[in-house]
């Protein structure tokens, strides 16, 4: 497969609180992970590197190869790295309420196995079609599901930011974990709100079905969320896998 990711502090904040990476394990699976951090001047940003960086370093020292090995990783050592950010937070006072979203996809044996906390997302772009896989735990989402707010309202409502699930804010969490068959040329996309507050789902589709690269689709994504406002962060990760729907790994790190 190959793998592309960049990320961008947008138009408007002076620092970017996002962090993304991929990494591949003892078994040549790759894991791709990308994080929004938030809270303090500083917080935000110690505690999205902090996941990638240590859920990164644990998964090149790991050597789990399907689906079902890899949900169980993914559970377990989220949860450790919650209780790491926790416990940082607690300790120096620059980092208190400190936290991150989370948003993590690997590819083994034709199956993408995707992770999710907060509000970055993952979608899936195969036969033309893109849906989102996985679900925001904001409170917009759980007023848009109880059918308190129409989607209209969802888009502008002024709590629009408030998480209902994050990395590093209670000691216990609650992982979406979502396995989707990885067909020929399927591409998935990670993202932070950067992006998808800033550019329709139906305009991700157009700029995915494009015969670009993915340097250049990734980086059409990013221009046109600065284009519209680029009121946070903007980070992407886009995946694609080959013929076969699998393959040896390349990208931009």
């Amino acid at each position: 497969m190959e793998v592309v990711f960049r990320s961008d502090t947008g138009k408007k904040r002076k620092n970017n609180q996002d962090f993304a990476g991929y990494f591949i394990n003892k078994q040549n699976v790759t894991l791709a992970i990308l994080c929004d951090g938030m809270g303090g001047h500083r917080g935000g940003d110690v505690a999205s590197e902090m996941a990638v960086s240590h859920l990164g370093h644990s998964w090149e020292e790991s050597d789990v190869q399907n689906a079902e090995q890899i949900t169980q990783w993914m559970l377990t050592r989220i949860s450790r790295e919650n209780k790491r950010i926790l416990e940082k937070s607690r300790k120096f006072s620059d980092l208190e309420g400190m936290g991150t979203t989370l948003v993590a996809t690997a590819l083994v044996e034709q199956e993408f196995v995707i992770a999710n906390i907060g509000d970055s997302r993952g979608y899936h772009y195969t036969g033309g079609r893109l849906s989102q896989v996985t679900e925001d735990h904001s409170l917009v989402n759980e007023l848009l599901k109880s059918g308190e707010i129409s989607s209209e309202d969802a888009e502008n409502h002024p709590r629009k930011n408030v998480l209902t699930r994050s990395l590093g804010v209670t000691d216990e969490i609650d992982i979406d974990v979502t396995i989707l068959p990885a067909l020929p040329n399927d591409q998935m996309l990670l993202c932070s709100d950067g992006l998808t507050n800033m550019v329709e789902d139906e305009a991700i589709k157009e700029v995915l079905s494009t015969q670009k690269s993915l340097d250049e689709k990734v980086e059409t994504l990013i221009t046109m969320a600065n284009e519209h406002g680029g009121y946070d962060n903007i980070t992407i990760i886009l995946v694609h896998t080959n013929a076969e729907g699998r393959g040896s790994i390349h990208g931009n790190r």
